[in-house]
């Protein structure tokens, strides 16, 4: 039988494209040379061209690279396969009946969140938003919790080039100040919003892990004259303990 013909630089894109993929943080060209055993100017043309295709993307600030939206794109058959969704939307609703609060599932996408499920409370007065919604990255609690899982130093070359936004009078807008909120949520694990990004509303985020690169966020949103600081407190452990069982139910299932 005749020996199939395997396209070098075809291999070579897609081990590249599985080291970013594994990597939390993504990786740099020299990172990616090394791990690999690629030369340089290999990686170089091989990033340069999934870059231009947009199945990695390149952090100008630390310049990373990491999955690109359109392998996202290309990979929704097998997304919907998994059905990740699936496996974390009973415990959304689980934790939906438990605080009574919207219950919102995203993820990083550059510069962006973008929510891809939502379980609405049954409340008459709620919070809402379609799915497929973008976020500024630095807005509210799941804002911190993915500029929580950057490097020191990538994050302080990144606020320094996106200067903090005022979106309410409880917005941190120092960055010292914001640097230490990130380190609580680093060592806690959660993040909170007091009004920071939408006055009158509260809000609590948690990461999903054992998925990939991409780590998904778990957040409840709710108005804060429903949000007091007692049921806060409760909402805390219920978001931190919903984001375990989905933690768990994907490690199962890969």
């Amino acid at each position: 039988m005749a020996k199939k013909y395997q396209a070098p630089i075809v291999k070579k894109a897609f081990t590249i494209l599985d080291a970013i993929s594994k990597s939390t943080q993504g990786l740099r060209i020299s990172e990616i040379s090394s791990n690999l055993d690629i030369s340089k100017s290999t990686v170089h043309g091989i990033t340069a061209a999934l870059e231009d295709v947009g199945a990695v993307m390149r952090d100008s600030v630390s310049k990373r690279y990491t999955i690109g939206l359109t392998l996202m794109t290309l990979g929704k058959a097998a997304y919907e396969r998994i059905d990740f969704k699936n496996i974390a939307r009973p415990v959304m609703e689980d934790l939906m009946e438990l605080c009574k609060e919207s219950v919102f599932l995203g993820v990083r996408n550059g510069e962006k969140v973008t929510v891809i499920d939502i379980v609405e409370s049954r409340k008459d007065f709620k919070i809402s938003s379609p799915i497929g919604t973008t976020l500024p990255l630095m807005a509210g609690a799941v804002g911190k919790l993915f500029l929580s899982q950057m490097e020191s130093h990538d994050l302080e070359k990144y606020m320094h080039a996106n200067p903090l936004v005022k979106f309410t009078a409880n917005t941190i807008i120092d960055f010292d100040l914001y640097a230490k909120e990130l380190g609580k949520v680093r060592q806690s694990g959660i993040a909170t919003d007091d009004e920071e990004y939408l006055s009158g509303v509260r809000a609590v985020a948690a990461p999903i892990k054992k998925y990939g690169a991409h780590i998904p966020a778990l957040w409840v949103v709710g108005f804060k004259a429903s949000m007091s600081d007692k049921k806060m407190s409760a909402i805390i452990e219920q978001t931190r303990s919903a984001a375990e069982k989905i933690s768990k139910k994907l490690a199962l299932e890969f």
